[in-house]
């Protein structure tokens, strides 16, 4: 009994199996439908997609863009250096030496200014 059981879900899996994987249309009718749509311009012939417009750059020389943005800066109309960064970002650095930074933190913890474990490294 088990064996014919086991022998009936086999045939109903196989069954389900061929349904799922069952195709609406033949290749050589999706190629049809394909070139026709292609041919009545629906859709672009080959597989690349449309390509993007790159974005459009300005045309004029880099001496006379240069000179415009003089003769705004001269006339007010932009502050000069405006865009650019200021020159000394980088973080100040300290005078002391390390070990004696190490003594003075070593003493205001040991004095409890530092709770132990708040200034610990990593």
């Amino acid at each position: 009994m088990k064996k014919l059981a086991l022998a009936a879900a086999i045939v109903a899996s196989q069954a389900l199996a061929l349904s799922a994987f069952a195709q609406e249309k033949s290749r050589a009718d999706v190629k049809a439908e394909a070139a026709s749509a292609t041919k009545a311009g629906e859709i672009r012939s080959g597989d690349k997609p449309p390509e993007k417009q790159p974005k459009a750059k300005s045309t004029a020389a880099r001496p006379a863009v240069k000179a415009d943005t003089a003769a705004a800066a001269k006339a007010g109309k932009i502050e000069k250096g405006e865009a650019t960064a200021p020159e000394n970002t980088a973080k100040p650095t300290s005078t002391a030496a390390k070990a004696d930074v190490k003594k003075d933190a070593a003493a205001a913890t040991k004095s409890g200014a530092i709770p132990r474990g708040e200034a610990a490294t990593k």
